[in-house]
């Protein structure tokens, strides 16, 4: 078994490739590469077909026919169809279904984009965090050398000692789950981007551009709906099924087909014995004219259930409107929340250095114990660790409302 490996790569080289490489971006097209083969099929009919065979067959009196055509030879048929309304509806509906298709595809790779993005975040979140926590679990180790030493020396209880033994062991347990924790959703990385099981995705210690959004939440809800492939893909079904509805109501025009055949005809079938005249060679061409009737009852009955199919994509289609301004705002809103959190993470990180850089300028002159600069240490840490759980959010955040705009590929790149 080959050992796994360690892919080390930038925010935009992972984005990049999921766009080529993401499994269910891969199916997608699969499916959508399906949808354009369905319309060559629609367009079968329209399309001249040539059948060579043979009627060989040995006559005994009358030469009767073999499926419908003398005994020959070599016979050849063709057939095409000149005017079809009913298939020309279908072969439009299918056409808009392939439109559909693609559309779909467009949202499943703005899908993957923000999937491959968000895991990269949580990736080097979780990562950042392990590192904060190894640090924080070596200044708890000085700290419980430097308690054993001042309980040997008398001058601190033995419960000092047993309380950071607990704090070490708990730092110690955190960084443990922390660094267990980046291992599995770099994993999970690696599996959106098409790699094999047990391959994990590193990211790279970078400083990522701040993303643009829109400045206004009623900016945002426009864009949203506007570049929203679910609505999209409503109109397409709408419209697909419109043409539905006429594809049925057509059956009752007219038809008019392309016919043709050619026979290679012998004398052992007796043809010149119950016939005038013997001709080795013979065709016919011309059109099939057909106009029914009394088409039945199943095409009205399809197109009562297309048109009833469209009047509930009329509906679901403006629950989906709202439903698309609605995420988009709330979206906004919370990346707003995020920011102000963020801000107040900063301010208690920035209070928090410079009461470590207090407490070491005053251990350098014998004024603070080594303690002190430690339990600074350990604040100053607690506080980075929070900054970067809301920067990582307030990024998470901007991803997902440029991707509710149709703005995140673009921002990225």
């Amino acid at each position: 078994m080959l050992a796994a490996e360690v892919h080390t790569l930038s925010l935009k080289q992972a984005v990049d490739l999921a766009l080529k490489q993401n499994p269910d971006l891969l199916l997608a097209r699969f499916d959508e590469a399906k949808a354009q083969q369905a319309i060559r099929e629609a367009r079968d009919p329209f399309h001249p077909k040539l059948i060579v065979g043979s009627g060989l067959a040995y006559t005994n009196g009358f030469p009767l026919s073999i499926e419908g055509s003398a005994p020959s030879l070599i016979r050849a048929d063709a057939t095409q169809s000149l005017f079809n309304r009913q298939r020309s509806y279908e072969v439009a509906k299918v056409r808009e279904q392939a439109r559909g298709a693609g559309i779909a595809t467009q949202a499943r790779r703005d899908d993957a984009a923000l999937r491959t993005a968000l895991q990269y975040l949580e990736a080097d979140r979780l990562r950042r965090a392990a590192e904060v926590a190894r640090r924080q679990t070596e200044s708890i180790e000085k700290m419980a050398e430097i308690t054993r030493i001042r309980v040997a020396e008398g001058r601190e209880l033995e419960l000092e000692n047993k309380r950071t033994a607990a704090r070490l062991a708990q730092a110690r347990h955190r960084a443990r789950v922390l660094e267990g924790a980046a291992g599995v959703e770099e994993e999970v990385l690696g599996q959106l981007l098409g790699f094999p099981s047990g391959d994990q995705v590193r990211p790279i210690a970078e400083e990522r551009p701040v993303l643009k959004v829109p400045e206004s939440e009623d900016e945002v809800a426009r864009g949203a709906l506007e570049a929203s492939k679910d609505l999209r893909v409503l109109q397409s079904k709408m419209q697909a099924a419109g043409l539905d509805v006429k594809a049925n109501q057509a059956a009752r025009l007219p038809r008019i087909d392309l016919v043709a055949q050619y026979g290679l005809f012998a004398r052992f079938n007796n043809y010149d014995e119950f016939f005038r005249r013997f001709q080795r060679h013979n065709g016919q061409i011309g059109v099939s004219f057909q106009l029914p009737i009394l088409p039945g009852s199943a095409a009205p009955a399809r197109a009562e259930q297309a048109a009833t199919e469209s009047a509930r994509l009329r509906l679901e289609m403006a629950a989906a409107r709202s439903r698309v301004s609605l995420t988009a705002r709330r979206a906004y809103q919370d990346l707003k929340n995020a920011e102000s959190l963020r801000e107040v993470a900063r301010l208690d990180l920035e209070v928090a250095r410079e009461q470590l850089a207090v407490s070491m300028a005053q251990y350098e002159e014998g004024r603070a114990a080594l303690k002190l600069v430690e339990d600074a240490r350990i604040l100053e840490n607690e506080r980075w660790m929070a900054f970067l759980d809301a920067q990582f959010s307030v990024e998470k955040l901007r991803l997902t409302v440029l991707k509710d705009t149709g703005d995140l590929l673009a921002a990225l790149n």
